[in-house]
């Protein structure tokens, strides 16, 4: 009798992956909207919990940020000093791997994910700081707000009006073996603010009347709520397969988008990476050079793809033939949706060369394209 679910034997490198994966530490990720939520004091919470149990738990860094309940909430942890890094005449503090690799505790909280090293660090990022010492066998844990995330960058910048230069790959929230999030509503961040719990008081207004207002709060909430709910649906579809049960035969998206050389573009990225997230679809990133073209903007372009797990492309344009050239590329990498910004072409132009997306639309009845808005 067949089993309703079919399961399927692990090949010799899944197996190996496997083994591999056991070898290295597990991380866990406090993610909250914004700063003030409380993610460093729930950090720090739960590793006397932890303690409590006989866990070997300690601190590799924490930014406390002036806030006296997160410094105490430390108490008698045990602390590893940071390593000194001399940089222009002045001696700065970066967290010290090596030290906590030396110690080897069961697990280190080190706060700050998105945090960019000085300069001199052997690592660019806090990040690839945390790979090391995962990769150490040590279970790490770490912080970080929603606007930090690498795919959200433009969003984030549509409701605050804020740069967000501090960034983390996607990858990240993917390779964490768990997520919480900390939470609070607007009114009692605000609260907070106004009781000077998160900052200075001669931060106080400024901040409740830019980044803080109510608005930005509520939509800063629901992004990193629906960030969290999607990344436990992709977790789900990951157990499934490491368990061995084969997924319901279907069309697997495939989603292509189609860059110009301009300011656009990584919007343009940012957002195709958002929706194969959702779809769980397979990304590709297509950019048809021409005299325009920007050796530093392509190299920045294939960057970013590479973040995101994207398959990027890159042809040489053919006189008159972009159109046709996309309608290839769809084919050839069996595309089921095209994300594409507003045209800058004129209405002669258009006539005289073709809109691009007729063509598009003729020859590839099956595709569905996106035309995001240049706003």
């Amino acid at each position: 009798m067949q089993n309703d679910r079919e399961y399927k034997r692990l090949s010799p490198e899944e197996i190996l992956q496997k083994i591999e994966k056991m070898k290295k530490g597990r991380l866990k990720i406090y993610i909250g909207a914004a700063p003030g939520v409380g993610k460093t004091f729930h950090m720090l919470r739960d590793a006397h919990d932890h303690r409590a149990k006989g866990v070997d738990i300690i601190v590799g860094l924490i930014e406390a940020h002036g806030r006296k309940t997160t410094t105490a909430e430390v108490k008698d942890l045990e602390i590893i000093a940071k390593q000194t890094i001399l940089y222009k005449g002045k001696e700065l503090k970066e967290l010290d791997v090596a030290a906590i690799i030396k110690r080897n505790p069961d697990v280190v909280i080190v706060d700050e994910l998105a945090h960019t090293n000085v300069p001199g660090s052997k690592n660019k990022k806090r990040y690839e700081d945390i790979h090391e010492i995962l990769e150490a066998g040590i279970h790490v844990w770490t912080a970080m707000n929603i606007q930090h995330l690498e795919s959200v960058r433009d969003i984030v910048g549509q409701i605050t009006g804020v740069r967000v230069n501090e960034r983390v790959p996607d990858s990240m929230l993917r390779e964490a073996d768990e997520v919480e999030v900390v939470d609070v509503s607007p009114e009692t961040l605000r609260a907070r603010i106004q009781e000077g719990n998160v900052y200075n008081k001669d931060k106080i207004e400024q901040s409740l009347n830019n980044f803080f207002r109510r608005g930005n709060l509520v939509a800063l909430r629901e992004l990193s709520l629906r960030e969290v709910a999607d990344d436990i649906d992709l977790r789900l579809e990951k157990e499934r397969t490491e368990l061995g049960i084969e997924e319901p035969s279907g069309v697997h998206e495939k989603i292509l988008v189609c860059i110009q050389y301009g300011p656009k573009a990584e919007k343009l990225i940012r957002r195709g990476a958002r929706i194969a997230n959702r779809l769980n679809a397979e990304l590709y990133i297509l950019h048809i050079s021409s005299h325009e073209s920007d050796p530093k903007s392509i190299e920045e372009w294939k960057q970013l793809a590479e973040q995101f797990g994207a398959t990027f492309i890159l042809q040489k344009a053919r006189s008159r033939k972009v159109a046709q050239q996309m309608v290839e590329v769809c084919r050839q990498y069996k595309i089921t949706q095209i994300i594409m910004g507003m045209s800058a072409r004129t209405r002669w132009e258009e006539i005289w060369k073709g809109s691009i997306i007729n063509v598009i639309m003729q020859q590839l009845q099956y595709v569905d394209v996106l035309i995001v808005s240049d706003r």
